[in-house]
């Protein structure tokens, strides 16, 4: 199994965001993860589909979007429009999961269901069918630089293990206080995408990082 490191763009300088990017591919990161908050799901309010627009200008690496918004069905053409890769939405901010996940697949996109750390794995259950990935959520979502929390990698080991008995295989995904010294255990229960912000863009060598993270991981496939 190979894990697949995703700097995150909330922990990088937004007045300089082409420069972050930049230092992403430098890295040999194989996604760019692209927070989206509203103020309202979320407390904080970030980007929207120009910026993201602007990003596929820079990049050619896949932009994994995570819609942390409210009623994201009402804008998920914008963001495929702007030429989201993979396009992530909240069990806990729709009542149309379904809808969402097909509109996202059939513009394109790769369709994952993130879930809040006080959500049930359960909660994807019901469209496992429809996931090209999940996210699993070990921060509150909102900010960044927030502590890990511990119990995320049991809940990851769930997903995997929920998924392996659906007989629908989806990728996992991490987001949250990811870093060398949880990245191994992660991969150990089942995370293929981690998503890191300032375990990259807070270093002063991001190109290391990425590394110190990608090794961390690969012990813990191989333990």
């Amino acid at each position: 199994m190979k894990v697949r490191i995703a700097p995150s763009l909330l922990a990088a300088d937004f007045a300089r965001l082409a420069e972050a990017v930049a230092v992403a591919e430098r890295a040999g990161a194989e996604l760019l993860h692209v927070d989206v908050m509203d103020g309202h799901f979320v407390p904080n309010l970030t980007i929207g589909p120009p910026v993201v627009a602007a990003l596929r200008k820079v990049t050619r690496l896949p932009l994994d979007v995570h819609l942390m918004i409210e009623s994201p069905e009402s804008t998920l053409a914008r963001y495929i429009d702007a030429g989201a890769d993979w396009i992530s939405v909240h069990v806990e901010a729709t009542r149309h999961l379904n809808r969402c996940l097909d509109a996202i697949r059939r513009g394109g996109a790769r369709a994952g269901a993130a879930i809040n750390p006080g959500t049930p794995t359960g909660a994807l259950d019901a469209v496992s069918r429809d996931l090209d990935y999940a996210v699993v959520m070990s921060v509150n979502p909102g900010a960044g630089g927030q502590a890990f929390i511990a119990s995320s990698i049991a809940k990851v080991e769930r997903v995997a293990r929920e998924a392996k008995a659906s007989g629908h295989r989806f990728v996992i995904e991490v987001d949250g206080g990811v870093g060398p010294d949880n990245a191994g255990a992660l991969a150990a229960a089942g995370a293929e995408i981690l998503v890191a912000g300032t375990a990259v863009y807070g270093e002063t060598d991001p190109s290391a990082a990425v590394a110190r993270l990608r090794e961390a991981a690969l012990g813990g496939v191989k333990a």
